[in-house]
């Protein structure tokens, strides 16, 4: 197997699949607003309830499908997961109500494999020093996917609510026939790994990992950095409109322009800093550095203020990745399947309760009636989980951990 031709392609599906995801964002608010009848305060938990559901199906089944492609391959788990992406979008599309729309991301979350795959993907394909950086690869494809998806989507939702979604579908379409003709399959006898029921699941999953040196604490931190990232996606397009009066265009246009600092970051700087300091620093700066970019933007006034602390906050990007990147050198070849299932599967406990408790929050700092008005709240409380973070990773290199 051609090494760069294969990254090139799993390049080009995760920018496919981002902007998938991208195109939906400008229009959830305007979609929920209408589909509930009510104000963007109530819409904002609304939205944080949707991606709790999405994210619950991701926390039970992202080891399932992680144990599957270590033992049946990556290329069946990743089109399966395609296919039912395009269903997802079609249902979301065509939804009358709140309710068919949890039905739809219910149903999308049971699968929805394809980044957690590429990774266990980009890991099969990846020299042991090179794994950290090239999860920044597929970051930085996720970015370019953004930066295109929001583009679109916004310009769409100018004409209806559901037209994003139906090129969601497309896109995912697409995407699952480029991979049913061109994917090649990455697991063989030497890294496969018999498929273990018992194994299946969150908690089996975690119970074996914590037994590698330095791995249980990592994961603690992922999770809590997630928990406190995940305030972007989860609040932007309410926290922008509430706060600025932006429409689908300009959060669209900021969705982009986070992508494309997301993509250099992930796909350029990434590389020249860790080669320059490694891993471990790499970490530690950009925690500080996400530390920054939560406290200023709780308190900006001006819209203008954003566009400037962009490239800061896609700085702070660079955690994920490095940490996913320490992990991945610690885990056996043939449990790299497993591991980026538990990663989904902490992710997805970071958007079952980062969405519930920002939409709540800003949903009682924007409400009418509160004796506080403060639209920037959420971000306060990733400020304090970023600082957690800080303190743990700072123990763990005290106690020698890898």
């Amino acid at each position: 197997m051609n090494i760069t031709q294969a990254k090139t392609f799993l390049i080009i599906t995760v920018i496919i699949d981002s902007m998938g995801i991208g195109l939906i964002g400008p229009v959830m608010p305007a979609l929920l607003k209408e589909l509930g009848n009510t104000g963007v305060s109530t819409a904002a938990i609304w939205g944080g309830l949707l991606a709790t559901s999405f994210a619950f199906m991701q926390f039970c089944f992202g080891p399932f499908l992680g144990n599957l492609s270590d033992s049946y391959g990556r290329r069946p788990v990743l089109l399966l997961s395609l296919f039912v992406m395009v269903i997802d979008y079609l249902i979301m599309g065509y939804a009358a109500s709140i309710w068919v729309l949890f039905i739809g991301r219910l149903v999308g979350g049971v699968t929805a494999a394809t980044h957690s795959t590429a990774m266990a993907y980009m890991a099969d394909i990846s020299k042991n020093n090179e794994k950290a950086q090239n999860f920044g690869l597929i970051g930085a494809a996720f970015g370019i996917g953004f930066v295109l998806g929001p583009l679109m989507g916004g310009v769409l939702g100018e004409f209806s609510s559901r037209a994003p979604f139906f090129a969601a579908a497309g896109l995912a379409f697409l995407n699952l026939c480029l991979g049913y003709f061109v994917l090649p399959e990455t697991i063989t006898d030497k890294n496969k790994r018999p498929f273990n029921l018992s194994r299946a699941n969150p908690l089996a999953a975690l119970k074996q990992l914590r037994r590698i040196n330095g791995v249980g604490r990592l994961l603690l931190i992922l999770f809590v950095y997630d928990v406190a990232f995940y305030v972007y996606p989860a609040i932007w397009s309410y926290w922008s409109e509430e706060k600025f009066g932006w429409g689908p265009i300009q959060i669209g246009y900021s969705f982009a322009a986070f992508g494309l600092c997301m993509a250099f970051t992930q796909g350029y700087l990434m590389r020249k800093i860790i080669r320059y300091i490694g891993e471990n620093k790499t970490v530690t700066i950009t925690l500080y550095i996400n530390i920054i970019s939560f406290f200023f933007i709780a308190f900006i006034t001006d819209s203008w203020m954003v566009w400037v602390l962009i490239p800061v906050i896609s700085l702070g990007v660079i955690s994920g990745p490095a940490l996913q990147g320490l992990m991945s050198q610690a885990v056996p070849d043939n449990q790299q399947g497993e591991l980026q299932g538990l990663l989904t599967s902490i992710t997805a406990i970071g958007m079952i309760i980062s969405p519930l408790l920002m939409t709540f929050t800003f949903g009682f700092f924007t409400g009418v009636g509160n004796y506080l008005y403060f639209p920037g709240s959420p971000f306060i409380i990733s400020f304090v989980l970023i600082i957690l973070c800080i303190i743990l990773y700072s123990k763990r290199s005290s106690k020698g951990e890898k």
